[in-house]
């Protein structure tokens, strides 16, 4: 299963089934290593949780640049 979740506000923001597609198709491969670290985590249960921005925060984030500069300021 891929979880998509806000890396600010923690909110889910969707679900895949593992049966319905895979990591090439999400276009995963295309990350560096960096980025697939920083965006992609493996729960013990064998759930991908791939962070993501939400509406919401990238908005907060767009009218408020200066938030960026901190850790998880919409938390």
């Amino acid at each position: 299963m891929f979880k998509y979740v806000c890396r600010h506000c923690r909110t889910a923001i969707g679900e895949l089934s593992g049966g319905q597609t895979n990591e090439l198709q999400l276009g995963f491969h295309f990350l560096t290593p960096a980025e697939r670290s920083d965006i992609i985590s493996y729960n013990p249960n064998g759930d991908v949780v791939v962070k993501v921005v939400c509406d919401y925060c990238r908005e907060a984030l767009e009218a408020n640049p200066e938030l960026s500069l901190v850790g998880n300021p919409l938390q």
